[in-house]
């Protein structure tokens, strides 16, 4: 679902244009840098990790591969004090602890939905309004493919 931009002027910058969707910022390096810095900000970054971490498995071809990358991912952050863990609801969690034994691409895909939810609603328009949002809109550099320091 479509995030309404915080702007009332038009997106004039690439950084501008990301208010419009989620799925832009996180598909641009230097938008998904700026929202993990947020998310670290609030202590969730684990949620944005587990999302890249999910594409990432989903274009796992080799079964060996995917047995190993299923149990690095359920291990990081699905299992009770993972490093990482998410907040995905019991069910979710428990159904993923039965498929672990014998992993298929599309294991993780009902937690990567919830946390990609969650994110949507929930941080990504926290995001829109924070300083560090603003101050990428304002600087205008994105669009000029300088490179913007303050957050990394």
């Amino acid at each position: 679902m479509p995030m309404k931009c915080c702007f009332h002027r038009s997106p004039t910058t690439e950084a501008a244009a990301w208010c419009e969707n989620m799925d832009t910022l996180l598909t641009n390096q230097v938008g998904l840098e700026a929202f993990r810095t947020f998310l670290k900000s609030e202590f969730s970054e684990e949620n944005v990790e587990f999302w890249l971490a999910c594409e990432d498995f989903k274009k796992t071809e080799s079964a060996e591969k995917i047995a190993s990358k299923a149990k690095m991912i359920y291990s990081e952050f699905i299992e009770a004090d993972a490093p990482k863990e998410i907040n995905i609801d019991f069910s979710t969690r428990d159904l993923i602890s039965k498929n672990i034994a014998e992993p298929t691409v599309e294991c993780f895909d009902e937690a990567q939905k919830v946390i990609y939810s969650l994110m949507a609603k929930d941080s990504f328009p926290r995001f829109l309004k924070s300083e560090i949002y603003k101050k990428l809109v304002d600087s205008n550099q994105v669009g000029n493919n300088k490179k913007w320091l303050p957050f990394l």
